[in-house]
C-alpha cells in the first residue's frame, strides 16, 4: 500500500488505516529523518443512511507513536451550520463517541468534523455524508376538491437527488377518519439501483396510478371525487425496519339547493355548501352573490362544515372556501328561476290536491256514520230477538 516518489523521494502510502500511525524514519547516509504520522479514524453508524429524526452516531479515532493530545472536536452540517454533538462517552483517549442531533430531510449532504488540538498542533477537517431519506416536504399537507372533479395527490421522494444506493419499500393506505381502519391502496419499492416499481392493492373505490409523472414521486388519481373519498392518504416510507410517513387531508366540497329545481315564484329555497371534515379555525366557507350587495354574504363560524343561505329571487350564487383570507376552492350554483306555466300548474296541482283531500275526508266521514248507523240498527235487532226469545219461554213453561 505504499510507493516511494523517486523524483522527491517521498513516501506515498493508500488507502490509509489508524493502524498506520507510527514514526517513520528516511536514512540517507549518515543523515536520519523521522516524522510522527497521527492517523484519524471517522465512522459513521448506519454507513451514512437514515430515516428522519434518527440520531446518528460518530465514533472518533486517534492514533500516533507519542501521547494522544486532548481534541477539541466541532461539527459542521451540510449547511455549514455548527452542530454541537452530545459526547456519548470517551472509552479511552484513543476513541470518541459523538451523538448527533435528530436529522431532518433536509439535513442531507457533506457534513464536516473539525478535529483541533494546541499541543501538538492539529487542524484537520474531515469530511462524511449524511443521507436523510424522505419526503421533499416533509410537512402534513391539506387538500380541497370539488365533488366530480379530479384531483392528483403527489410525493415527492428524494431518493434521485441524495443518490440513495440501498433498497426500501413503502405503501400508501387510506382512511376516512383518523380513528377509522386503514385500506391499503398499493405497495411500491425502490430497487438499489433506483428502480421504482409500483402495485396497486384495492378497489375499495377507483383511482389511477398516472402512467406520465415525475422521478421519484407517488401519485394516484381521482378521476371523480366523490363526498366519501376524504380523509387521510399517507405515504409511508420503509427502510432497515425504521419507516417514515407524510400524510395529505383531502377535504371534499359540494353544494346542494333544497328543493332541488327551479325556483318557483313567490317561493323560497335554501343553498347549502359543505365539506367533509371539520375545517381549521383560519379556514371558513362563504356564500356570497355574485355581483350582489354585502347582505348577500354569508360566512360560516369557526369549525363549521356547512353554511346555509335562504334565496327568493334567480342569480348566480358562489360558495368559498377561503383559508386565512385565500380562496382555496370555489363553486358555483346558479339559481333559475321556474316558467310561469310551471308555476299555475304547481298551484293547480295544490288547490286540486287540497280539494282532494277535502272530498276525501267527507267521504271518510260520511262512510263512517253509515257504517255506525249500521252497527246500532244491528245491535237492536239483535237485542229485540234476545227479547222475544226470552218472552216465549215463559209462556212455553205455564
Amino acid at each position: 500500500r505504499s510507493e516511494i516518489i523517486p523524483n522527491s523521494k517521498h513516501l506515498k502510502v493508500f488507502d490509509l488505516k489508524i493502524s498506520d500511525a507510527g514514526t517513520y524514519t528516511c536514512e540517507y547516509g549518515s543523515s536520519t529523518v523521522s516524522i510522527s504520522l497521527h492517523v484519524f479514524e471517522l465512522t459513521i453508524s448506519s454507513d451514512g443512511h437514515f430515516l428522519p429524526n434518527e440520531v446518528p452516531k460518530l465514533t472518533l479515532m486517534q492514533n500516533s507513536s507519542s501521547s494522544l493530545p486532548n481534541l477539541s472536536i466541532t461539527l459542521f452540517d451540510s449547511n455549514n451550520n455548527k452542530v454541537i454533538p452530545k459526547l456519548q462517552r470517551k472509552e479511552t483517549p484513543q476513541k470518541f463517541i459523538l451523538e448527533l442531533k435528530q436529522l431532518k430531510v433536509t439535513d442531507s449532504g457533506t457534513w464536516m468534523c473539525h478535529v483541533h488540538s494546541d499541543s501538538p498542533l492539529i487542524n484537520q477537517n474531515i469530511s462524511f455524508d449524511v443521507k436523510v431519506l424522505g419526503f421533499q416536504n416533509p410537512d402534513s399537507e391539506r387538500k380541497y376538491a370539488a365533488v366530480d372533479s379530479t384531483v392528483v395527490l403527489s410525493w415527492d421522494l428524494n431518493f434521485q437527488e441524495i443518490k440513495w444506493k440501498k433498497g426500501f419499500t413503502g405503501q400508501l393506505s387510506w382512511k376516512q377518519q383518523e380513528s377509522a381502519t386503514a385500506h391499503e391502496l398499493l405497495d411500491f419499492n425502490v430497487t438499489e439501483q433506483r428502480k421504482q416499481h409500483e402495485m396497486k392493492k384495492s378497489s375499495r373505490f377507483w383511482f389511477e396510478i398516472p402512467e406520465s409523472k415525475p422521478k421519484s414521486t407517488i401519485q394516484v388519481k381521482l378521476p371523480k371525487v366523490h363526498f366519501n373519498h376524504s380523509g387521510q392518504y399517507q405515504c409511508q416510507l420503509e427502510y432497515d425496519r425504521a419507516y417514515t410517513q407524510n400524510k395529505i387531508e383531502l377535504v371534499a366540497m359540494k353544494v346542494s339547493a333544497n328543493p332541488s329545481g327551479p325556483l318557483l315564484r313567490g317561493a323560497k329555497m335554501t343553498l347549502i355548501c359543505q365539506v367533509s371534515s371539520p375545517l381549521p379555525s383560519n379556514t371558513h366557507l362563504l356564500w356570497e352573490r355574485v355581483n350582489g350587495t354585502q347582505m348577500d354574504i354569508r360566512k360560516s363560524k369557526q369549525h363549521e362544515t356547512k353554511v346555509e343561505v335562504d334565496v327568493s329571487a334567480a342569480g348566480l350564487w358562489s360558495c368559498h372556501l377561503t383559508e386565512d383570507n385565500d380562496r382555496k376552492i370555489s363553486i358555483h350554483y346558479r339559481v333559475e328561476e321556474a316558467p310561469v306555466w310551471i308555476s299555475y300548474v304547481v298551484i293547480g296541482a295544490s288547490i286540486g290536491g287540497s280539494v282532494l283531500v277535502f272530498v276525501l275526508a267527507c267521504l271518510c266521514i260520511i262512510a263512517g256514520i253509515s257504517w255506525h248507523r249500521r252497527r246500532q240498527r244491528a245491535k237492536r235487532m239483535a237485542q229485540a230477538r234476545q227479547y222475544l226469545l226470552e218472552n216465549k219461554t215463559c209462556q212455553c213453561r205455564q
